[in-house]
């Protein structure tokens, strides 16, 4: 190797081990204070409830009017629920948790090259670091995210290696694709809506989100990601068995997401909360880390074109006035990046 390319190397090796929390973890035996939570935002401090959980929707059902209820109560009340008997092969699903957990599992150096090839970014692997303010609390996790719209617009700047990556994840992401227009279909029939009011320029840049979360020498002191409400339409999340860490705010408690196996966790985004006028919620969320075991998570978001126009449905506003402002989606994010949590009344019409 020229000397030049081993100076390159060392500095990506460097830089990456500085970056990535799954490079440096094992390193500390207490949590760096620029991951340490304010006392308020802390796991630790928090109201956990017990015996309360987010419903769990049978989409197995051939009963098509119990199913749309139940989808639609959960998302008016909870903005959150699980769905079973969904359709996606259990294979397809024990092979997307174990081809990510063996990218995350990488050397950061190949992990970096691997996610960097487009210099536009729609392939990146980052930390919050990257994200945040070098001087802001950061999250006790790293993040790989690369768009995946059904055109594989995008699919030559994905990971190579593990060597089955691109596969595995393109038949998983169509299948996610699948059963989101199944989920937004109904969500929007019981809202009053024409079922493919979602398809088309609302939901045509979908994009995959993998988070994974090195074990934590000090859980009540941190969080692998803060509260927050997703930027996208829906968001179909794949956990992995046996580590609770997703938490749902309900009611001034925290509601624990426990994995059900080969289920996927269904969250509203605050985009179908606009476009609802309010009447589906775009639930606050956080996870939180553990001390014994790494996590990995794979979030499909289900998101609009920049340029696409975000407002309330027509056909809802005739007997309840708009609350929302109509904003691109483009804007919408701008908006979301600087404001996060604060953002809905930035959204609000005056």
């Amino acid at each position: 190797m020229h000397a030049s390319h081993k100076i390159i190397g060392a500095q990506i090796q460097e830089n990456m081990d500085q970056m990535l929390v799954s490079s440096w973890f094992h390193l500390h035996s207490s949590v760096p204070l620029s991951y340490v939570q304010p006392p308020e935002s802390r796991p630790g401090t928090a109201i956990v409830a017990s015996g309360k959980t987010i419903p769990v929707v049978d989409l197995g059902v051939h009963d098509h009017v119990e199913v749309l209820g139940q989808i639609l109560r959960a998302s008016e009340q909870y903005g959150f629920f699980q769905v079973i008997n969904h359709g996606v092969c259990n294979e397809l699903i024990e092979d997307t948790i174990n081809v990510l957990k063996e990218f995350h599992g990488m050397p950061a150096e190949e992990k970096m090259r691997e996610s960097s090839k487009d210099p536009n970014g729609s392939c990146k692997l980052y930390s919050s670091r990257e994200i945040n303010n070098k001087d802001a609390i950061q999250f006790w996790r790293d993040t790989l995210r690369h768009l995946c719209p059904p055109s594989r617009q995008f699919i030559h700047f994905w990971p190579q290696k593990p060597s089955t990556y691109r596969e595995v994840v393109e038949r998983y992401t169509e299948e996610m694709r699948k059963l989101g227009v199944k989920i937004l279909e109904v969500l929007c029939e019981g809202l009053g809506l024409d079922r493919e009011y979602c398809n088309g320029g609302l939901s045509e840049s979908p994009l995959l989100l993998t988070h994974h979360y090195p074990p934590c020498p000090e859980p009540s002191l941190t969080l692998g990601a803060p509260k927050h409400r997703d930027p996208t339409l829906l968001t179909i999340l794949l956990q992995e068995k046996d580590i609770n860490a997703l938490q749902v705010f309900k009611d001034g408690e925290w509601i624990g997401v426990e994995p059900i196996p080969n289920a996927f966790v269904v969250n509203i985004g605050l985009l179908l909360q606009i476009i609802s006028n309010g009447r589906l919620i775009g639930a606050e969320h956080r996870v939180v880390t553990n001390c014994e075991r790494a996590r990995t998570t794979v979030a499909y978001f289900i998101r609009p074109t920049n340029e696409t126009i975000i407002e309330p449905a027509k056909a809802l506003t005739t007997l309840h006035p708009p609350i929302y402002k109509s904003i691109t989606y483009s804007d919408f994010l701008t908006i979301f990046m600087t404001k996060g949590p604060d953002i809905e009344p930035q959204l609000l019409l005056p």
